[in-house]
């Protein structure tokens, strides 16, 4: 029985850290020997653009995937949904070292996962993990839990084969072969390894989790820049994401379920991670006008008013945009940003 092979994509650092390189190199060597995995190697996957041969490369891959970056898992799986590269999300067993508090002070909350609107399309019949290569700065840990989930998609296509080999005993050889490397698609063996590597610009975008998204809209509403809008049902969608003001995080801060992800950001909630105050964003009025930018719709408004005025437009601040949370939904009990609204609207602000 020929074994088919899981698919290792490493997307290296931006930038040439050695110790970061190292570690890549270390693993691709390893993985090289690997008789169940073909790797190859991707510049950082946030930056390739839509006609980068790495993202070609990606988007012809059918198959199991393991992807390796430098991004939080959840942060590299939704954006390769928004690269139509899609799949059921594969859960790993390596887990991260305890992280301190991030440099903004988010709580490391759990997050209760909302009635999310859910990725759109058929989904593939196949798994794609997402290894986050801060984890660890050992190859052999890496190397360990790719050859596990190796055996775990080997696994689970056998069982696959077995259960349409027991449904249609005519077909039992046939099911229970796999394809060779050599029957990949001609697409995908067309790559080069030089080619997979060609430089990438450096890049600044959103990309949306619909696993959280509830399709509130509420960074449409925020946005000043274009950069979101919606489809022909009316999905929320990252429009022009190259209008996006570089280091700006903003609509990130205000949206009510933390579906927005930027993952290059300094800030593990906002970058991907699982943690993070979504509904408890600690709103103090007494701070907001104290001068304390640290709560999230402040440094939000301040942070839009910053690009507004770097694009010679003028400043806003909370009198554009900020969210009355779904007023078109039936009432509920207010949140902590609710309140802040209703006491600005008392105000006059």
């Amino acid at each position: 029985m020929s074994r088919s092979r899981v698919t290792v994509v490493l997307s290296q650092a931006p930038g040439k850290h050695p110790a970061k390189r190292a570690l890549e190199e270390s693993i691709v060597a390893a993985l090289l020997l690997e008789p169940d995995v073909e790797v190859s190697v991707v510049p950082n996957l946030y930056d390739l653009g839509p006609d980068h041969t790495g993202r070609l490369f990606l988007g012809a891959v059918k198959g199991d995937m393991v992807v390796l970056s430098w991004l939080y898992p959840r942060a590299a799986f939704w954006l390769l949904d928004r690269c139509d590269i899609k799949g059921h999300f594969g859960e790993t067993q390596l887990k991260p070292p305890a992280d301190d508090d991030d440099a903004d002070g988010e709580a490391d909350t759990p997050v209760d996962k909302p009635d999310a609107i859910g990725p759109s399309g058929a989904i593939p019949d196949r798994h794609i993990y997402a290894l986050d290569l801060r984890d660890s700065n050992k190859y052999e840990a890496f190397v360990a839990e790719i050859k596990r989930i190796a055996a775990e998609c080997r696994d689970r296509r056998e069982a696959k084969a077995r259960e349409r080999a027991a449904n249609s005993p005519a077909i039992i050889q046939l099911g229970l072969s796999f394809a060779k490397v050599e029957d990949l698609p001609a697409a995908q063996q067309a790559f080069a390894p030089e080619a997979l590597l060609a430089p990438a610009g450096r890049r600044w975008y959103p990309v949306i989790d619909y696993s959280r998204c509830t399709n509130c809209l509420e960074c449409l509403d925020f946005c000043l820049f274009g950069v979101y809008g919606v489809d022909s049902i009316e999905r929320i969608l990252v429009e022009n994401q190259d209008q996006c003001k570089k280091g700006c995080p903003a609509c990130s801060r205000v949206c009510p379920q933390q579906a927005i992800i930027f993952p290059e950001y300094k800030s593990a909630a906002i970058a991907g991670a699982d943690t993070g105050a979504v509904g408890g964003l600690k709103i103090d009025l007494s701070r907001l006008f104290g001068g304390d930018t640290t709560d999230a719709l402040s440094a939000a408004v301040q942070e839009r008013d910053r690009e507004l005025v770097n694009d010679g437009r003028a400043a806003v601040g909370m009198a554009v945009g900020i969210p009355k949370r779904q007023s078109d939904k039936p009432a509920g009990p207010k949140d902590d940003l609710d309140k802040l609204v209703d006491d600005l609207d008392n105000l006059g602000l």
